[in-house]
C-alpha cells in the first residue's frame, strides 16, 4: 500500500487522482487551500484517507502538511504536485507581484514540496514524485507566455531532478495535461493582468479572463486522469512525460516536428559557429 500527497484536490485532475489513489486502496493525503473543500471525498474512506490544508505558497504551510502526512500514515511514497493556476498578460503587460505568486505557486512551491518529502525518500530507497504541467509547456500561446514559462520551468527541473534521482532508486514524471473538464478558466484558476496595454487587445484580449465563456466540453475527463495515472504509477515503467488527452498528442507532435525541421534547416548555418578542424 503507498502513501500519496497530492496537492490542489478541491476540483480537477487533483481530485481525479485523490479518488482514483482512494479507490485502488492507497492512502491519500488529500491537500487544497481549505481542507473543508475535500472533506466530502475524504469522509468516504476515513482509514485510509487524510485531509490537510495546504497553502503550497507557504513554506511554514508545506513544513506543517508534510508532518502531518508522515504522522498519520509514516513515509510519503508519491509526490504529486498538482496545484496551480493560469495568468493571461502579454509580456509587456505582466505586473511583477502577480508574477511572482505565479512562479511561487506552480514552480517554487512544488520545488519546496519535492525538498521537504525526499529526505524520507531517499533513506527508503524509494518513491516517486509526479510533476503536473500543461501542453503550455510544449508551446505557448498568445498571452499564455508566464503561466507557459512556469510550466517549461517546471518540466525541465524534472528533468535534471530525474537523472539526480535515478541512481537513488526513485522516479519522477512529468503529467502533461491537455484541455481537461475542469474550473481552470473560472474564477481563481485563471487571472489576467489589471494594467491591460490597448495595443494588444487585438490578440491577448480574445484570451484574458472575461472575455470569452467556458463551455466546459473540453474533452478531457479529470477522473479518467486520475485512473491512468495511478496505473501508471503502479507499473514497472514511467515516461519521462505522460502527455494526456488525444489533441493534446496531436499539439505536442506537431510542436516538436516543426522544431526538428527548424533545426534541420539551420543545421548549416549553426555549424560554421565551430572552429575549422
Amino acid at each position: 500500500m503507498k502513501t500519496w500527497l497530492i496537492t490542489g484536490c478541491s476540483s480537477g485532475i487533483g481530485a481525479g487522482i485523490a479518488k482514483a489513489v482512494l479507490a485502488s486502496g492507497d492512502q491519500a493525503v488529500v491537500t487544497a487551500r481549505n481542507k473543508e473543500k475535500v472533506q466530502g471525498l475524504v469522509g468516504q474512506y476515513p482509514d485510509t484517507a487524510l485531509a490537510v490544508s495546504l497553502d503550497v505558497t507557504d513554506s511554514g504551510s508545506i513544513q506543517a502538511a508534510v508532518k502531518e502526512a508522515e504522522a498519520r500514515f509514516g513515509g510519503i511514497d508519491v509526490l504529486v504536485n498538482n496545484a496551480g493556476y493560469g495568468y493571461r498578460a502579454a509580456v509587456e503587460e505582466g505586473e511583477a507581484e502577480a508574477v511572482n505568486t505565479l512562479f511561487q505557486t506552480n514552480l517554487f512551491g512544488p520545488v519546496e514540496l519535492i525538498k521537504a518529502v525526499l529526505p524520507g525518500m531517499r533513506a527508503r530507497k524509494a518513491g516517486a514524485i509526479l510533476n503536473v504541467t500543461s501542453i503550455a509547456a510544449a508551446r505557448s500561446a498568445v498571452g499564455s507566455g508566464y503561466y507557459a514559462s512556469s510550466k517549461a520551468a517546471l518540466e525541465l527541473l524534472s528533468d535534471g531532478l530525474r537523472k539526480e534521482l535515478a541512481p537513488l532508486g526513485i522516479k519522477v514524471m512529468v503529467v502533461q495535461p491537455g484541455a481537461f473538464r475542469t474550473r481552470f478558466y473560472d474564477g481563481e484558476s485563471l487571472q489576467g493582468t489589471k494594467a491591460a496595454i490597448g495595443d494588444y487587445e487585438a490578440t491577448v484580449g480574445k484570451s484574458r479572463p472575461g472575455n470569452f465563456a467556458n463551455t466546459h466540453q473540453q474533452a478531457g475527463d479529470p477522473d479518467k486522469a486520475g485512473e491512468i495515472i495511478v496505473r501508471v504509477v503502479g507499473g514497472e515503467e514511467y515516461p519521462e512525460i505522460l502527455t494526456l488527452g488525444k489533441a493534446a498528442v496531436t499539439a505536442v507532435k506537431s510542436t516538436l516536428e516543426a522544431k526538428i525541421a527548424e533545426l534541420d534547416k539551420w543545421a548549416e548555418v549553426s555549424a560554421q559557429a565551430d572552429y575549422e578542424e
